[in-house]
Parts: structure tokens; C-alpha cells; sequence
């Protein structure tokens, strides 16, 4: 079941956006807001938010990933969205499907970014000279290659036979060794290396 939360100032677009979470049974809505000042209170897996990219704080330990629904004409994907937790970000015109969708992949840890955004985004991107070497372990290109097939930690430690945490520390050997800040980045980074294939 996905913990959702809504923000968005409009009561119009909330309503809708409730109406919406109430059709899929997998999402559970745990709250609607104007905006996100209420929001951790209820510690939502996801919030769909329909707000600028401004708004957004730094990220903590158990932040909520976000799925965006901005203007007509979406802001571009930077590395600082992805930093900030967020997932999607979609035109408001997006249709029920997709931002369902966006919802269900915001919650299983994957980022829905389409691919001349991605390429955008990887161009803009470039990692720095020092992160260039991975010199990644074998073990760590087995979970990062599982981290690029959408599996989350707890699946990747029983396909691997370890625990979590072995797991958290492989991740976090990865984020450091590639220079990401984020899973999705670390994904990025290794396509871009030739150390993924998707």
C-alpha cells in the first residue's frame, strides 16, 4: 500500500487529485493539503504535489520522493530535482494513468524521466574528473545493476543472500565511488560508463 499526500493550493485540484488516489486500492491517501508545511506529520511514502520546484526542501533521512505536476510546459530536469526527491515531474494536463503511474514508480524508488530529458539531463551533468574512476567491486556492480532494474534494498539482499544493511553500505560505496548524490544518479552514471545496460 503507497502512503500518499497531496499539496496543492488550489481546493479544486485537491479534490481531483483525491478523487484520482481513491480510484487505484494499492494508494492510501494520507492527507491533502495547501501546501507542504503539514505534510511530514503524516509521513507520506509519496506526495503529488502540484507546486513549483521552489518550494521543495533539502531532503532527510526518510523524505518522501515526490511526483511534480507543474505548468503546460513542465520546468526541464536538473540534477537538483533528483537531489530534492523528486520523481516525475509532469504537465498538469497529464492524463490519470500517468500520474498514477509516476505515483507507483515514485514509491518502488524510480524516477520517471523521459528520454530526451534523461539525455538533456546527462549532458548537463558532466561527473567531475576526480569520480571519473569507479573502480566499483564486483559486488557492488551486481547491486548496482539490480538498483538500475527498479529493486530495492530488501529484494536485492535476499536475491544476493546478505542482509540490508550489507546492502546500505554496497549502495552507499557506490554513491561515493560514481559521485552521485542520489540512486537514480549512480543509474545514470554507470549507462553513461557502459557499467549498465538497460
Amino acid at each position: 500500500m503507497i502512503r500518499l499526500a497531496i499539496a496543492a493550493p488550489a481546493a479544486v485540484t485537491r479534490a481531483g487529485l483525491e478523487a484520482l488516489a481513491a480510484s487505484n486500492p494499492n494508494i492510501q491517501l494520507a492527507g491533502a493539503f495547501e501546501d507542504l508545511s503539514a505534510v511530514e506529520a503524516v509521513a507520506p511514502d509519496v506526495v503529488l504535489a502540484a507546486l513549483p520546484l521552489s518550494e521543495l526542501s533539502p531532503p532527510e533521512a526518510h523524505s518522501p520522493a515526490y511526483v511534480l505536476l507543474a505548468g503546460s510546459e513542465p520546468p526541464a530536469w536538473t540534477a537538483e530535482a533528483l537531489r530534492l526527491g523528486v520523481r516525475a515531474i509532469l504537465p498538469r494536463d497529464a492524463g490519470a494513468d500517468e500520474i498514477l503511474s509516476a505515483v507507483e514508480a515514485a514509491a518502488a524508488g524510480l524516477a520517471l524521466i523521459r528520454p530526451h530529458e534523461l539525455e538533456r539531463l546527462l549532458a548537463a551533468s558532466p561527473v567531475p574528473a576526480a569520480a571519473q574512476p569507479s573502480n566499483l567491486t564486483a559486488r557492488e556492480l551486481e547491486v548496482l545493476r539490480m538498483i538500475a532494474e527498479g529493486a530495492a534494498n530488501k529484494t536485492i539482499a535476499w536475491k544476493l543472500n546478505i542482509s540490508e544493511h550489507t546492502v546500505k553500505f554496497h549502495v552507499a560505496s557506490i554513491l561515493a565511488k560514481l559521485g552521485a548524490g542520489t540512486r537514480t544518479e549512480a543509474v545514470a552514471i554507470g549507462v553513461r560508463r557502459g557499467l549498465v545496460m538497460l
